[in-house]
């Protein structure tokens, strides 16, 4: 986990923002989702994705080619909090509506661990 000031920097860009509340409300997203979302191209989607894990924000997994994204579970109080806080500041948010939307209507790939537990 990165220090206060530079976790907040993190959450500060709008981009990196927009992911960490789909993620959030979808327990973990991989990629392509987010840019079917977002509407943004895949290596910006994923510099972002990079960013938060190195602030500690986000964890990756890999389930066969994909690379999932959840939100880290060992984040510390405050940071969990101030995660939390941005992502509800968000909820009625009319671009976080809308990348909900897109989401809804992407094209999603099964997960294979999540389908064996099943």
């Amino acid at each position: 986990m990165q220090a206060p000031p530079n976790f907040f920097a993190t959450l500060a860009d709008p981009t990196r923002l927009r992911c960490l509340a789909l993620i959030a409300g979808e327990r973990e997203l991989c990629v392509c989702e987010l840019v079917a979302a977002l509407d943004l191209p895949q290596p910006k989607i994923s510099r972002h994705l990079a960013t938060m894990r190195g602030a500690g924000l986000l964890r990756d997994r890999r389930d066969a080619q994909w690379v999932l994204y959840s939100l880290a579970p060992d984040m510390p109080a405050w940071a969990k909090a101030a995660a939390v806080a941005a992502v509800a500041a968000l909820a009625s948010d009319s671009q976080h509506v809308e990348d909900r939307k897109r989401l809804a209507r992407a094209s999603r790939p099964k997960r294979a661990k999540m389908a064996q537990a099943a």
